[in-house]
């Protein structure tokens, strides 16, 4: 099978040109990647609905990925306990090589069929969680052994991948597949597979987070005031909702430890 991501570039010469005809080129092809996970909203749709019905019952989301591709889900997850106020382990990004492949590639880490489901067993995974399995090749044997184990397993999947036909989109419940055609730099999956993967992690957690009802009107109702910023931001949202003073909101804010807290405690009287 002919792999997309693997196709050759669009352009050539890359070393001959400007750094203006550099960036204008990637900047057109960037453009391309919003178009092609346009086209596949309604398969996310289909999943985040499945995956909701699954977090409301106790389950958790897993992503399972290698490289770029595991990053990405790293990164998605441990952003949504700060901008959702949800617990640490409801979401749980896993990569190839563990945590020190995160800042450096692990050698040939991503090629263990096997260690993937390892990997998810040592969360005691089960049939009430969801795994997202994130490729752009689709071809990734951690991902894919990942994927198949689940399945067997009555575990709802989905899987991201720029390359229809693969392991990957043959191998779960949910096949995600924007295709963005090849990259700038020929087989450079960072680029164009990586932000439509990213954008597509965007989506799953943001919807979810708003059908799980962590987000009100809206403003990030249950974020953690972890520093200065968020707590100046969460302040003036209760400002604005309350009609009171900076101090005032302030106050009420730090003493119920969350901008919901804080709106319900007067509304509450």
């Amino acid at each position: 099978m002919e792999k997309i991501t693997e196709s050759t570039s669009n352009y050539d010469d890359l070393e001959l040109m400007s750094t203006g005809e550099i960036l204008t080129s990637m900047n057109k092809e960037d453009q391309k990647v919003a178009v092609a996970v346009e086209k596949i909203i309604p398969e996310i749709e289909a999943f985040v609905d499945q995956l909701t019905l699954k977090i409301r019952e106790g389950g958790r989301l897993f992503y399972v990925g290698a490289g770029t591709s595991g990053r990405l889900g790293i990164v998605d997850a441990s952003e949504c306990p700060p901008t959702f106020g949800v617990p640490h382990g409801l979401v749980i990004g896993m990569i190839a090589g563990g945590d020190s492949a995160i800042r450096k590639a692990v050698e040939f880490a991503e090629d263990d069929t096997n260690r993937g489901w390892q990997d998810l067993n040592e969360h005691q995974i089960d049939n009430k969680d969801c795994v997202i399995g994130i490729a752009a090749s689709g071809t990734t044997p951690y991902v894919v052994g990942a994927l198949e184990k689940s399945m067997a397993s009555g575990i709802l999947t989905a899987g991201i991948t720029c390359n229809p036909g693969s392991p990957v989109a043959l191998k779960c419940d949910h096949p995600l597949i924007p295709i963005v055609g090849p990259e700038f730099v020929t087989g450079s999956t960072r680029l164009k597979s990586g932000t439509a993967q990213k954008l597509i992690l965007n989506m799953i957690t943001t919807a979810l987070m708003i059908k799980l009802g962590r987000v009100k009107g809206n403003k990030m109702v249950d974020m953690q005031l972890s520093n200065n910023k968020l707590v100046e931001r969460g302040t003036r949202m209760v400002m604005n909702a309350l009609s009171i003073n900076h101090k005032e909101a302030q106050e009420l804010l730090m003493n119920h430890g969350s901008v919901r807290g804080a709106i319900q405690s007067q509304q509450n009287q």
